[in-house]
């Protein structure tokens, strides 16, 4: 299976280059004076492959089971600069779309993928931030970002580009079957376009285009059988996860130094979350993209927050995966990355037990008081007790007695070498 690179992977280049960049900004009245400077986007693009997957139906029609797993990542649409000005409360988070050399000394430089928190956007094309990477502040050029939960934040997407041009795009050498981006429709106002490269005996390698069509109510679909809130929701449901993988793909075929050794990766990511000080609040298999080697990369971010003084209090109502979540954050709303790491520990479960729903056979409720009192999901079947004792110490009730990301990481990296140094393959593990 193949999605996007986790950690530093690069997957092959896919070169591009837009007919129509973004328009650079220009400056009368900022923090450059009355002289005119204008920006133009580096238009750096990486891709990632996806491969086929068979399924019961055809969720894009075309050839039989066509699932894309990852995305080609890049963005060249216009990003407006007219986001809501006035920041106040909370934390506003941009993403870097493109990499950036700071002009003069009050500017920022950064790379494509870099996380800033918006200071002040209302003195024009240039926004002071913070690089939540370095600490540093500064000004970047606000066509050069957008908000991280946003579609044009996602490597899958391309925004404004022709049909022609994806298939281009697409069938460039290097590019394998599966590899899918979305753009704006040519045709329809406010829809999309998905593009996919695909293969037959008939026509050899070639691109199928589906339309995403917008409902009413603001939802997106390909097919009216699934129906999604937002384009992210549609792409994520038609992408492969962790999950997915462990549960109908090759992943239910792993053995044990495998799967350790894509949990350590796991933890690698969530060490790094964790030394920036966020915390992602929705930690489990389903959130989990796995691509080619086994490389796992931590997504859907919809949950996460940047944290001050080590915890983050949720508003009223919240909704949150209550057989992930710790008890003092599914009961009190208190969340720190030692709650993140309760939820590595049940993620673990899924590992070895193939994407088994944890707590089996209790509703919420039940796993709620239940662990309230004490109890803590038994040693799985196959699964070495030491890495169980892992678990146990994630699941520690005072959050303070659990072990950080980076004792985590460290501790599977080493395990068949420190800890399970005679491990025999079993009949599961």
């Amino acid at each position: 299976m193949g999605c996007i690179k986790s950690k530093e992977n690069k997957s092959p280049a896919i070169k591009y280059t837009p007919e129509n960049p973004p328009e650079p900004i220009s400056t009368s009245a900022s923090h450059y004076g009355t002289e005119h400077t204008t920006v133009t986007p580096t238009s750096s693009t990486k891709g990632s492959s996806v491969n086929f997957n068979s399924l019961s139906m055809t969720p894009f029609g075309g050839s039989s089971g066509v699932t894309p797993f990852g995305g080609t990542s890049s963005s060249f649409s216009v990003v407006p600069s007219s986001y809501p000005t006035g920041l106040t409360g909370g934390v506003t988070i941009f993403v870097a779309l493109y990499d950036y050399e700071a002009r003069t000394t009050e500017d920022l430089s950064f790379k494509k993928g870099e996380r800033f928190q918006i200071i002040n956007n209302t003195e024009g094309d240039w926004w002071e931030a913070r690089s939540i990477a370095t600490g540093k502040n500064g000004y970047i050029p606000s066509n050069y970002v957008a908000p991280a939960d946003s579609i044009q934040a996602e490597e899958w997407y391309f925004g404004k580009m022709g049909r022609k041009d994806a298939e281009r795009l697409l069938l460039n050498p290097g590019n394998q079957r599966g590899i899918f981006l979305v753009r704006e429709s040519e045709t329809t106002k406010g829809a999309y376009s998905l593009s996919i490269r695909d293969w037959d005996e008939v026509r050899g390698d070639n691109v199928k285009h589906y339309k995403i069509r917008k409902l009413d109510n603001g939802g997106y679909y390909i097919t009216t059988r699934a129906q999604f809130d937002t384009l992210q929701k549609l792409v994520k449901h038609y992408t492969g996860s962790l999950l997915d993988f462990l549960k109908e793909g090759d992943g239910k075929y792993l053995k044990l130094p495998q799967l350790v050794d894509m949990a350590a990766q796991i933890a690698d990511g969530m060490a790094y979350i964790e030394r920036m000080n966020y915390i992602h609040r929705d930690l489990r298999a389903a959130n989990i993209l796995v691509g080619e080697n086994l490389v796992c990369k931590i997504a859907d971010f919809g949950l996460a927050r940047l944290i001050e003084d080590n915890e983050y209090t949720a508003r009223q109502g919240a909704k949150f995966p209550i057989k992930w979540t710790a008890p003092e954050a599914a009961l009190y709303g208190r969340f720190t990355i030692k709650s993140d790491v309760w939820s590595f520990g049940i993620l673990q479960t899924e590992l070895v037990t193939k994407g088994r729903v944890p707590y089996p056979g209790m509703v919420n409720r039940e796993v709620l008081e239940q662990v309230e009192r004490g109890y803590r999901m038994p040693c799985p079947q196959g699964c070495p007790e030491s890495l169980h004792e892992l678990m146990n110490l994630c699941w520690k009730k005072d959050p303070d007695e659990r072990p950080t990301f980076e004792y985590i990481q460290s501790f599977l990296e080493d395990y068949f070498t420190a800890t399970e140094p005679q491990y025999q393959p079993g009949e599961n593990l």
